[in-house]
């Protein structure tokens, strides 16, 4: 019984395996799927959370700061005790208690500025991640697309070898009857033979799509890896009816990329900022608490008259005695100690730059170049994506003309392949002339698909820099 349930349970995690490799991954199910795997993500995500951290830090250098101070100290030999002014020989022991807070009033605006960069820098972080985000995605996007390609170009492949297979027992047939010569039964068999080897390579192609994208995905292995065959048309060219300006302008507000630059010149601008607040005077209003206790405190407990002493002579030759006493000492509690010894302070300090090497001017040139090579790098990205757009747009417009093109050119060759066809099988063309046609259309029919979808991918691209997701429905 109980190997009966062993092998019932092996049974069914080997179809639950089995289900769950066989998991046909749509283009968004790719999309997300890699976006949330990516180590290059994962490390910009902890990236954009020290930036997070280190903006929150500087709205906490706005408040003032509180610390607290407690020691214990044993003096050991002659010492001066700080709360009685006297010397003490003996082993004592003192405890402090402080509190402390200052609070920056004027800085030049440093500490302003400074929580702006550090705003700045947080949300350029998070565009950095966005563009991250959008790369991966069109990465996904064109190894997806290129499986779509590819299968279809191996089908066309399949369609193309299965005629040659069909022409060539027809021919073979003809031969035998000696209708036709053995050498158009050769040709026909070359390009059957050619026709199985652009299968093969169709094949290769398209194994070679399956691993690129599971790569991209961090997958292990591309068995049981299938993705959706989703049946779309060449989409309208309504983007492009639009001027590549327009088209530049949209993206260029809301591409992430674009938002970063913009942010990282912004920070710039406060650094500089920063650097000229340390030429100004900063004031800084402090302050202190506390008390604290020593072993040496001692109160006089009680006086007693204990004789008389000679302290002096008179001039007349006789002698002054004066009384002495003793005393009887306590030490004073430590609770006491405390409440006696409170003391508080309260002071504004002034400080004046007046010369510092030369270390100012040279942070505000320093300031002032990082403004202008994060301008310049603003402009570079602006330039980058106009080019990109316009590439797009030309690529697309130009895959759109050769699409239409071409399906007018698949359909007369088409025609022309059933005409030879038909002449072929009736002797009237030769083996070189029907090769030669129906090579034609494959080329042609090849040239469709690629200018299909190099323009889906395109008119796809020139959609997600206006903000919409990549997707084929």
């Amino acid at each position: 019984m109980r190997n009966f349930y062993t092998a019932g349970f092996l049974l069914f995690f080997l179809c639950c395996s089995h289900v769950f490799s066989q998991k046909i991954w749509s283009l968004e199910d790719c999309i997300s799927h890699a976006l949330e795997n990516n180590i290059q993500v994962k490390q910009q995500q902890l990236n954009t959370a020290v930036s997070k951290l280190q903006y929150n830090q500087s709205i906490a250098e706005l408040f003032p700061s509180v610390n607290a101070t407690a020691s214990h100290v044993y003096n050991n030999g002659q010492t001066v005790d700080m709360y009685t002014n006297t010397f003490a020989s003996q082993t004592v022991q003192s405890n402090n208690f402080y509190l402390s807070s200052n609070v920056v009033l004027f800085s030049g605006l440093r500490l302003l500025n400074g929580l702006k960069q550090k705003q700045y820098d947080f949300l350029a972080s998070r565009y950095d991640l966005e563009k991250m985000k959008n790369d991966i995605s069109l990465t996904i996007a064109t190894a997806y697309l290129q499986i779509l390609y590819n299968l279809e170009l191996l089908e066309t492949s399949k369609n193309q070898l299965e005629i040659s297979k069909q022409q060539l027992k027809r021919t073979e047939a003809l031969y035998n009857v000696g209708t036709v010569a053995k050498g158009s039964l050769l040709q026909i068999e070359a390009q059957a033979a050619a026709d199985e080897l652009q299968v093969v390579t169709a094949q290769n192609q398209l194994d070679l799509s399956y691993l690129s994208l599971a790569q991209f995905l961090d997958l292990q292995t591309t068995q049981g890896f299938d993705i959706e065959k989703p049946s779309f048309s060449v989409p309208e060219a309504g983007l492009l009816s639009q001027q590549v300006d327009d088209i530049y302008e949209k993206a260029c507000a809301i591409q992430p990329d674009i938002k970063s630059a913009e942010m990282k010149v912004q920070s710039a601008k406060k650094g500089l900022q920063i650097s000229r607040g340390m030429m100004s005077p900063s004031i800084m209003l402090s302050g202190s608490y506390g008390t604290g206790y020593s072993g040496a405190s001692k109160n006089i407990a009680d006086i007693s008259l204990s004789g008389y002493e000679t302290i002096g002579i008179t001039e007349s030759g006789e002698t002054v005695y004066g009384p002495t006493f003793q005393y009887t000492y306590e030490k004073v509690k430590f609770w006491d100690q405390l409440e006696n010894n409170l003391n508080s302070s309260v002071g504004l300090s002034l400080n004046v730059p007046i010369f510092n090497k030369w270390q100012t001017n040279t942070m505000i040139s320093t300031s002032k170049i990082a403004v202008n090579s994060a301008e310049l790098s603003l402009q570079n990205t602006k330039n980058q994506l106009y080019k990109t757009i316009q590439q797009a747009y030309a690529d697309a417009r130009g895959a759109l003309n050769r699409y239409h093109a071409s399906s007018k050119s698949v359909e007369a060759l088409s025609e022309s392949f059933n005409y030879t066809q038909q002449k072929f099988d009736a002797g009237m063309v030769n083996s070189l002339d029907y090769n030669d046609a129906k090579n034609k259309l494959a080329a042609a029919n090849s040239e469709l698909l690629k200018a299909k979808y190099e323009y889906v991918f395109r008119i796809k691209v020139i959609d997600f820099y206006q903000g919409n997701p990549f997707t084929l429905k």
